[in-house]
C-alpha cells in the first residue's frame, strides 16, 4: 500500500517538517469537523494553497495529502447523508447500508494509520508514496 524510497536530494529540517504537517493537518481536521467531511479537505487545501510555491518535497506531500482527503470526501460524504436519509425519513438500515459503512470504517482506519505512519516517515526527511496517490501525485507535482 505504501512505498518507502529516497527522494532525489536529502529535505532539509524545515522541509520535513512542513511535509509532515500537511499529513498532520487531515488529522486534526478529522478531530475537530468529524461529522462533517469537508472538513477535512477544507484543512488539507488551505494548508496545501499555502505551501503550493514551497521546495518540491512539500509540495509533493502537499498534493499527496489533498488527493487522500478528496477521495476520502467522496466516501464520507456519501455514508454521510445515507445516514442523514435514515433518520430524517422512511428508509430503513439495509444490510446494504451496513456493508457499505463497514468498508468506509475500514477505509478510515486504513487511511488514519497510514496518515500517521508517513507523517512520522516524512518527519525523519524519508519519501513515502502511497499506492495510487503516490502516481497521481507525480503525474500532478512536477520539479
Amino acid at each position: 500500500m505504501i512505498h518507502v524510497k529516497q527522494f532525489a536530494y536529502q529535505p532539509g529540517e524545515h522541509e520535513a517538517e512542513t511535509a509532515s504537517n500537511s499529513y498532520l493537518m487531515s488529522l486534526i481536521a478529522i478531530i475537530v469537523g468529524l461529522p462533517l467531511p469537508i472538513i477535512n479537505l477544507i484543512a488539507t487545501l488551505i494548508f496545501y494553497v499555502g505551501n503550493r510555491k514551497g521546495a518540491y518535497f512539500v509540495r509533493w506531500h502537499c498534493t499527496q495529502a489533498l488527493l487522500s482527503q478528496l477521495s476520502m470526501l467522496f466516501m464520507n460524504s456519501y455514508g454521510f447523508w445515507w445516514t442523514i436519509s435514515i433518520l430524517f425519513t422512511d428508509e430503513i438500515i439495509s444490510t446494504n447500508y451496513i456493508a457499505y459503512m463497514i468498508v468506509a470504517l475500514t477505509f478510515n482506519i486504513v487511511e488514519f494509520i497510514t496518515t500517521i505512519y508517513t507523517a512520522i516517515k516524512t518527519r525523519k526527511g524519508i519519501h513515502v508514496e502511497w499506492w495510487f496517490y503516490g502516481s497521481l501525485t507525480s503525474l500532478i507535482c512536477k520539479s
